[in-house]
C-alpha cells in the first residue's frame, strides 16, 4: 500500500509537468499574437496549409535542429504513394539522369564499356563520337581516369560513368592499356554530345519483310524511325514487323507521330482526357509514308504506355495485327512540372484512350505494392503461357473499326498470342544466366579473337563465320571455371539456347546490334510467328478474326 502510494506520488508531479509543457505551448501557439488570429478565432499559421504548418512547428519549436529540406524530400514521395503508380517526384540530383533516355544525348566521351576482372574494357565506340576521333579502339582497357588508378579497385559501372560523363566542352584524361603496345596510352578527351538512340535496328528478315526495334519513344525517337523506314524501303520492303517489346514508353507526341505514318487521313489514333484536360482527339492527316505497307506490331508485359497508344492504334482501325503477350497496362498521361530547386514532379493529369474508347490502364486500387507485384501474378497465374487463363470484364467490351471485340481495363491483348517458349530451358541454363555466364564468356572470346573476328568486313560474312563455330561446350568449360557445376542432361536440352546467345554476344562485340539481332531472333518466338502471319496476308485474317469470311475463305 505505502509502495503504491508511493508510486502515485512519484507518478503525478510528471503527468502534471507534462500537461504543463504542453499548456504552455498551446498558449504560445494558439495566442493571437502568434498566429495572427482574429474574431476570437484561434489558428495554427492560418495562411498556410497543414503540411506547411507542421513543417513550420517542427522548424521553429522542435526540441533538436532538423534539416527542413530533408524532410521535405523524405515527405513528397509519401503524399505522391496515395495518388497513382506514376505520379513521381524526381530530386534535383536524379533529374539529368531521368531526362537523359527521353532527350536522346548527354556529355561524355563515347565509349560502350564492361567491366571484366575488375578492369574497364571498351567494347565499342560511338561512330563520330570524342574518343572514336582520337583513334580510341574496341578491346582498349581503361586503366586511369584524371592520373587516378581505376583498375583493379573493384570499382563498379556507376563509378566509371560518373567518371566519364560530364558536361560538354569538358576534358578528361584517361590511359589505356592496348594489346600489344608497351605502357600507358594518355588520352586527353574533350566530352561531346552523345547521341543515345532508341531505334535498335532496322533490317530485312526476308526479302520483302522489314524489322524495326524501338527501345523506347524518346525525343529523337521518330526522326530515328523514318530514317530506319527509309533504309528498309531501299530493299523493297513491302511489310514492317516493327518491335515495341520491352518498350516502356516515353514522349506522347512521339507516339502519336509514329501511328500517323500508318493510318488513314482521318482515323482517330488517341484521345485524352482528365479533370482539368477537356477530351481532346487526335487524328491522322494522312501524309504517312506507311499506309499501304503492311504493319505487325510486336508486344509483350513490359511494353506499356507510348507503346500501347501505337499498338491500340494499329489494332482499333484495323490497320494491322498485334502479336505477343498482353502489355502492361498504363493508360495514364503525366507532364513533367518544373519546381523551383531544379526538381520536378511528373503528374498524371489524364488518362489516354485508343480509338475504340478504352482505357488500358490497369487496376491499381489495391496499392503500390499489389500494382508493381502485377507481371509475377499473371506468370504465376499462367497468363504468358495459355491464352485462356486470361479473364476480361464484359462490360470493358469495345469494338474496333471493323467490329472486332477487344478490352480495356488491363493493357493491350495481342490478335496473335504467342507463348514463351520454355522447351530449351533448364536449371542449369538459369544458373548460367542468373551469373551472366554466357554475357561474361562472349567478353572474353571476343576480346581473345578480335584479331580473327575482326577479318570479316560485314554482318554477313561475321555471321555466316560464327554459324560454323560451336560455343556450347566452350561456355560449359566457362562456367565450371565459375564455380557452376556441368550437368549433361540439362545442358543437352538447353544446347541450343546457350550457343546462339554466345553467338549473338560476340556477334554484337565485334558489330554492335547489326549482328546481334539477327542472330538472336533465329530462336525469337514471337518474331517466327509474325512472319508467319504476314505470309497468311493481314487484310484476310483480320477479316476472319472479325467473323467476316471463314477460315476456308482465306488462302
Amino acid at each position: 500500500m505505502h509502495y503504491k502510494n508511493s508510486f502515485k506520488q512519484i507518478i503525478l508531479p510528471v503527468v502534471i509537468a507534462g500537461v504543463l509543457v504542453v499548456g504552455f505551448f498551446m498558449g504560445k501557439l494558439f495566442s493571437p499574437a502568434s498566429t495572427g488570429a482574429s474574431d476570437g478565432k484561434l489558428f495554427i499559421y492560418p495562411q498556410k496549409s497543414k503540411v506547411e504548418s507542421i513543417l513550420n512547428l517542427i522548424e521553429e519549436e522542435y526540441v533538436d535542429t532538423v534539416d527542413r529540406g530533408k524532410l521535405e524530400e523524405k515527405i513528397i514521395p509519401e503524399i505522391l504513394k496515395n495518388l497513382d503508380p506514376h505520379t513521381v517526384y524526381i530530386p534535383k540530383d536524379d533529374l539529368q539522369e531521368a531526362n537523359q533516355e527521353l532527350e536522346g544525348n548527354f556529355g561524355g566521351i563515347g565509349v560502350q564499356f564492361s567491366i571484366q576482372n575488375d578492369t574497364v574494357l571498351v567494347i565499342g565506340v560511338v561512330s563520330g563520337g570524342p574518343s572514336e576521333k582520337l583513334g580510341v579502339l574496341p578491346g582498349d582497357r581503361i586503366i586511369t581516369v584524371n592520373d587516378s588508378v581505376i583498375a583493379g579497385k573493384g570499382i563498379r559501372s556507376d563509378d566509371v560513368v560518373g567518371m566519364l560523363r560530364g558536361e560538354m566542352g569538358t576534358r578528361v584524361n584517361v590511359g589505356i592499356k592496348r594489346n600489344g603496345r608497351p605502357g600507358l596510352i594518355d588520352f586527353e578527351i574533350i566530352r561531346g554530345n552523345i547521341p543515345v538512340y532508341s531505334v535498335d535496328i532496322a533490317y530485312m528478315v526476308t526479302d520483302s519483310i522489314g524489322y524495326v526495334k524501338v527501345s523506347r519513344f524518346a525525343r529523337n525517337t521518330y526522326n530515328e524511325f523514318l530514317t530506319a523506314l527509309a533504309k528498309l524501303k531501299a530493299y523493297n520492303c513491302q511489310d514492317l514487323i516493327l518491335d515495341l517489346r520491352g518498350n516502356s514508353g516515353g514522349y506522347l507526341d512521339v507516339a502519336i507521330s509514329m501511328s500517323n505514318e500508318f493510318l488513314e487521313k482521318g482515323d482517330l489514333i488517341v484521345y485524352t482526357e482528365g479533370k482539368s484536360s477537356p477530351r481532346q482527339n487526335v487524328y491522322a492527316n494522312g501524309t504517312g509514308s506507311c499506309r499501304d505497307m503492311g504493319v505487325t506490331v510486336l508486344i509483350d508485359e513490359f511494353s506499356a504506355s507510348a507503346s500501347e497508344i501505337v499498338s491500340g492504334a494499329i489494332q482499333d482501325n484495323d490497320r494491322g495485327l498485334i502479336v505477343g503477350r498482353r502489355s502492361f497496362g498504363k493508360g495514364l498521361v503525366q507532364q513533367q512540372i518544373p519546381l523551383s530547386d531544379g526538381s520536378a514532379l511528373r503528374l498524371t493529369v489524364a488518362r489516354y484512350y485508343t480509338p475504340s474508347g478504352r482505357c488500358i490502364q490497369k487496376s491499381y486500387e489495391n496499392g503500390l505494392d499489389n500494382y508493381n507485384l502485377d507481371i509475377i501474378n499473371r506468370f504465376q497465374h499462367g497468363e504468358f503461357f495459355v491464352r485462356d487463363s486470361i479473364n476480361f470484364n464484359d462490360s470493358l467490351r469495345y469494338k474496333t473499326k471493323g467490329g472486332r471485340i477487344v478490352f480495356g481495363g488491363g493493357g493491350i491483348m495481342p490478335d496473335i498470342f504467342v507463348p514463351r517458349d520454355t522447351s530449351m530451358l533448364s536449371d542449369y541454363y538459369y544458373r548460367l544466366r542468373d551469373r551472366g555466364i554466357v554475357y561474361q564468356f562472349a567478353l572474353k572470346y571476343s576480346d581473345d579473337h578480335r584479331l580473327v573476328l575482326q577479318r570479316h568486313q560485314t554482318v554477313e560474312e561475321l555471321l555466316s563465320f560464327l554459324e560454323t563455330q560451336s560455343f556450347g561446350r566452350l561456355v560449359a568449360n566457362f562456367a565450371t571455371s565459375k564455380g557452376i557445376p556441368y550437368n549433361a542432361t540439362q545442358y543437352k536440352l538447353s544446347e541450343k539456347i546457350i550457343n546462339i546467345e554466345a553467338r549473338a554476344y560476340i556477334a554484337r562485340n565485334i558489330m554492335d546490334n547489326e549482328a546481334f539481332y539477327p542472330v538472336l531472333h533465329k530462336i525469337d518466338e514471337v518474331l517466327i510467328k509474325a512472319v508467319e502471319e504476314i505470309r497468311f496476308e493481314h487484310p484476310q485474317k483480320l477479316l476472319q478474326m472479325a467473323g467476316i469470311v471463314g477460315e476456308e475463305d482465306v488462302n
